[in-house]
């Protein structure tokens, strides 16, 4: 972690005495199970970043900022590689035992060792350029549906059909590389409701009644993930009179975007007044989290970020990685949503759900 200060504890987490917070949500092993030898579970899961070294070495082997980076890649693939048969020998080494958090940074300090800063750069500024010409039709579209139900579920399937732009999927890396991703198209194709955790019908109940007057929304990926699923729907939060801050990675990782790139984006979306589509943007903020990585632990996040969710009274977390691996049991002070997509084939299994399933998870928590 390069971060510019502390990490803290996020201040609407229940404490761990409160809630036994563990930010992984899948049980990767148990006390009684030997400390030598790799749980099935630590097994598949090491098989899952082992099917992704492939297309991480593609990207890093065309980085253009890297002097030698294709023998760099090879190198990155070797060791990452390395690292992962060393845990299936013995789960303690290097760290472990493994979990999603630790196969995560093993990745990322492997590749920063050799000099790649941002792997995914080039194909992160690509679908951010066609999302942001989207944008606007997206938010009209949305904006032309008068009723506030049918509207807030067409912001959702948004957000899970921005979502599916992850690259940390194996497969989705490979469909993304031969076909691309139409947005529109992705609306379209959801599963079918009910989804594996659907609590969407009593969300709209609660967005019916009232409005918060402060969310705090942990975003994902770069392109239609932020672009045309998350910033319609923080929109619609600041129509309502809610302050939105929006909490970005740090440093890069995977297709995620950063807190940078989010105001660069920003900027390009707002026009002369600072409005994003009429809506006034001054009630929305961009915060550093502190992370560096696809998934988080809320045990620490950064100061700034600390001090914004003080007086937050909704928070959500999107994605797969920050909402379902971990956090998904995450409990909080107020209220909380945790939406993504189910893209890996393992967490479906563990939820007894579909791969592509969706997850719609929201807590109230009683004023």
């Amino acid at each position: 972690m390069e971060s510019a200060s502390e990490l803290v504890p996020f201040p609407l987490l229940l404490t761990p005495i409160e809630s036994n917070y563990r930010a992984c949500t899948i049980p990767y092993r148990f006390p009684s199970d030997n400390p030598r030898k790799p749980t099935p579970i630590e097994l598949s899961w090491i098989d899952v970043f082992y099917n992704v070294i492939p297309s991480f070495k593609e990207r890093a082997a065309s980085d253009p900022t890297v002097p030698d980076a294709e023998v760099k890649a090879e190198k990155f693939a070797q060791r990452y590689a390395q690292i992962l048969d060393d845990l299936k020998k013995d789960p303690e080494s290097h760290g472990g035992p493994p979990d999603c958090i630790l196969l995560c940074r093993l990745r990322e300090q492997v590749l920063r060792e050799l000099g790649f800063r941002d792997i995914f750069k080039r194909v992160k500024d690509e679908e951010n350029a066609k999302a942001i010409t989207l944008f606007a039709e997206v938010v009209r579209l949305n904006d032309a549906i008068e009723d506030d139900n049918k509207r807030l579920e067409n912001l959702v399937r948004g957000i899970f059909a921005g979502n599916i732009f992850d690259l940390g999927s194996a497969q989705l890396a490979e469909v993304f590389s031969r076909d691309g991703m139409s947005f529109l198209a992705s609306c379209q194709n959801l599963v079918p409701r009910p989804w594996v955790i659907d609590d969407l019908d009593t969300f709209k109940l609660r967005w019916s009644k009232k409005s918060w007057k402060k969310a705090i929304i942990f975003v994902d990926n770069s392109g239609a993930d932020i672009i045309l699923g998350i910033l319609p729907f923080a929109r619609e939060l600041l129509r309502r009179g809610t302050q939105v801050v929006l909490a970005a990675n740090d440093l890069p990782s995977i297709n995620d975007v950063t807190y940078h790139e989010l105001i660069e984006i920003l900027s390009q979306l707002k026009d002369d007044c600072g409005q994003l589509v009429g809506v006034d943007t001054s009630n929305l903020l961009v915060a550093n989290s502190g992370n560096d990585l696809p998934v988080i632990d809320l045990t620490q996040v950064s100061q700034e970020l600390s001090y914004l969710a003080t007086d937050a009274d909704l928070v959500i977390l999107e994605g797969m990685g920050r909402g379902i691996e971990t956090n998904l049991y995450a409990q909080f002070k107020c209220d909380s949503l945790k939406i993504g997509m189910v893209k890996h084939l393992e967490v479906a299994q563990f939820l007894g759900g579909r791969l592509y399933d969706c997850v719609f998870k929201y807590n109230e928590v009683s004023s």
